[in-house]
């Protein structure tokens, strides 16, 4: 069972007249628990569907038909880039060599960084972080030195997330 505590937005989704991203505060039991828990979540709810919280914003959009719905407003670059799925280290070598940049020039950049606790760090990350984030500021920084516009970063990013 869910609870509705309040709707903070409605917003609609693309192309889907009758699908809306909440906003909301929310009473449920979750993931298998026996509990409930109170937290906030956006979700998206189509007609449809009769699990999970579906129903209950369905049920809730019918009763609030005057609640305001915010237009779709496309996601910005900035946006886009950030909601890239992380890339393990792997994917991002591979990446990196399916688009004719070695791992050893990567290393061989960031060891011209001028030198310094932002240059530590950035070896660090490079040698030893596990996933990389597409906004992290080492890809910036590295992108940058090897002469990439963020473009081709995000379209390199992109063909490595299958790898």
């Amino acid at each position: 069972m869910v609870t509705i505590n309040e709707v903070y937005r409605v917003k609609r989704v693309e192309n889907e007249p009758d699908a809306f991203i909440i906003s909301a505060n929310v009473t449920a039991v979750v993931f298998g628990g026996t509990e409930e828990e109170t937290f906030d979540c956006e979700t998206c709810t189509r007609p449809g569907p009769k699990d999970g919280f579906n129903p209950a914003f369905q049920q809730w959009l019918r009763d609030n038909p005057d609640f305001p719905r915010d237009p779709y407003v496309p996601p910005t670059v900035e946006e886009t880039r950030a909601g890239m799925p992380p890339l393990t280290a792997r994917q991002l070598r591979l990446g990196l060599l399916a688009a004719g940049i070695s791992p050893s020039t990567v290393t061989a950049t960031i060891n011209a960084l001028p030198a310094g606790p932002d240059k530590e760090k950035a070896l660090v990350e490079w040698e030893f972080a596990s996933t990389f984030n597409r906004m992290h500021p080492l890809i910036a920084t590295v992108g940058a030195a090897l002469g990439l516009s963020d473009v081709q970063i995000d379209a390199m990013w992109q063909a490595a997330v299958s790898l």
